[in-house]
């Protein structure tokens, strides 16, 4: 609404500055007085000062600062871009913020068909059971039944049963500390939680991957305490998914006898201690002592102690809390993922148990089944590109019929759903370029070892199960059209998405 679809920055600043966009006209502001601060006090000045009346705001916090590799964007009231650092990028800008004002409107090719669709959508939505269980209880709505299956890990992915019940959920939110929801703009859903602690302040409660990376994952059963660092996450700035992870792993190979006191500088990395979590996440953002290792993620970590087949990680990115052996459609969607191991490329957990599409050809198959499930995968990442391609989010559990129909009357547009699902393969194949380019090839589409291993305690309805990878990833590369020697798209699949411009790369 302020005049831009997007925003290209280049360079480096001399001293901080930050972004005011106001609708249309865009100035570079001093923000050296705002250095050092948390990205909430940031947004609390910046509004201030333009005294603008409804301004946004999206900023960087010491971690961005200190250009640590997963430093994370943070607006509103929480909402983050919390994975792959780009808060890293904006600290190596000196960039503090981008402070957004407009009041014009996003043009639309067929107002008329477009309004009343939009209706129908959020209509639909406020019926869909999926959104309704997000409405009530978060994105941690399904936090019991995940672990109920396996999928929740614990002991830094090492065990499948807790040894008590587990308080890390939903439920046991709005038990306790829940007061009120949160939405992203005009959302019907708003599975933000606003909570109330023991000092009275309302303040952002915390998301499925926040309380299993500080609960079950560390060996923590506390969803006040998971609350407390989550939001000390936010206001650093860093991402709670893997710096959680990068923890845990450092619990790990302290478990293992690879860490030791005298690395940790006399810190006792014993599973459940609560007080060395908190004081290893300070010590990271300022990367003092032993957080100076933990600040470069969990490969870093791993190769620091020469251990990194240890680090529950893909390509750099920390794997989050959905454990392949308990939804194995996961383990291809982290090893093949364009940006590491990321569940928002594909949330394919979900299809797991069940949400299938069918009318995008999806099949459903059991969470344990292997090479079967491969070409269902790939369907289902297509149809996520489409959805990261439009900013939409996962959770708007609507028909392919209607997302399809939006496009075309929002873009003017005359596409089927094939022609939408060819266009996130598009998509999701010219990543796959990109990143070759870049230096990555098929022998990247790896799991890390702990994944590849059947958990040693199991409960009915779990099963001590491993994932058949390597014939998974072979079918997937089938169903891709891909080369199984280099994990490259064939000349013929990039020709049939009219991506031979690209085949230069590939194929010199």
């Amino acid at each position: 609404m302020a005049g831009y679809d997007g925003l290209w920055v280049e360079g480096c600043a001399q001293v901080p500055v930050f972004l005011w966009i106001q609708d249309g006209q865009v100035e570079i502001r001093p923000a050296a007085h705002m250095w050092g601060l948390d990205t909430y006090q940031t947004q609390e000045i910046i509004e201030t000062e333009l005294g603008a009346g409804k301004v946004r705001v999206a900023s960087i916090g010491l971690a961005g600062e200190a250009r640590i590799p997963y430093a994370l964007i943070l607006c509103d009231h929480g909402r983050v871009a919390g994975r792959t650092g780009m808060g890293a990028v904006m600290g190596s800008k000196k960039l503090k913020a981008v402070a957004v004002q407009g009041h014009g409107k996003v043009p639309v090719v067929d107002l008329k068909r477009y309004t009343p669709l939009r209706s129908e959508a959020n209509r639909l939505l406020r019926s869909d059971s999926m959104a309704q269980a997000m409405r009530e209880l978060g994105t941690s709505a399904m936090a019991e039944y995940f672990d109920y299956l396996g999928e929740m890990p614990k002991r830094y992915y090492h065990q499948g049963v807790y040894p008590e019940d587990v308080r890390i959920s939903g439920a046991a939110l709005k038990e306790t500390i829940l007061v009120g929801v949160s939405a992203c703009h005009a959302c019907v859903i708003a599975c933000g939680r606003v909570v109330r602690l023991e000092d009275g302040e309302k303040r952002k409660g915390p998301e499925y991957e926040t309380l299993v990376g500080f609960g079950p994952n560390l060996m923590l059963n506390d969803p006040v305490l998971a609350t407390r660092l989550g939001e000390l996450c936010d206001r650093y700035g860093m991402d709670s998914i893997s710096l959680s992870n990068t923890i845990g792993l450092a619990f790990q190979l302290y478990e293992m006898g690879k860490i030791t006191s005298q690395d940790t500088g006399g810190l006792e990395l014993i599973w459940g201690n609560a007080q060395v979590v908190e004081q290893l996440i300070h010590m990271t953002v300022r990367r003092q002592g032993f957080g100076d290792c933990l600040a470069g993620g969990a490969r870093s970590l791993g190769r620091h102690f020469g251990a990194e087949e240890e680090a529950v990680q893909v390509n750099g990115l920390e794997v989050a809390y959905h454990d392949p052996r308990g939804a194995s459609g996961m383990a291809l969607v982290y090893a093949t993922s364009p940006r590491g191991a990321c569940h928002n490329q594909s949330d394919y957990f979900l299809a797991d148990l069940g949400q299938i599409e069918s009318s995008l050809g999806m099949e459903f198959h059991d969470r344990h089944v292997g090479a079967e499930k491969a070409a269902t995968v790939v369907i289902h990442q297509n149809w996520r590109t489409v959805f990261n391609s439009l900013v939409m989010c996962i959770f708007s559990n609507i028909s392919p019929e209607i997302v399809v129909e939006l496009i075309n009357a929002a873009c003017g547009y005359q596409w089927t759903i094939t022609e939408m699902l060819i266009a996130g393969e598009r998509g999701w194949n010219l990543k796959r370029a990109i990143n070759h380019r870049l230096g990555l090839s098929g022998e990247n589409d790896r799991l890390p070892k702990p994944l590849l291993q059947p958990y040693a305690d199991c409960l009915p309805p779990q099963e001590c199960f491993a994932v058949e990878f390597e014939e998974m990833l072979a079918a997937y590369y089938a169903a891709r059209g891909w080369d199984p020697a280099t994990g490259y798209p064939t000349q013929e699949k990039l020709e049939a998405l009219g991506l031979d411009f690209v085949k230069k790369d590939l194929y010199p």
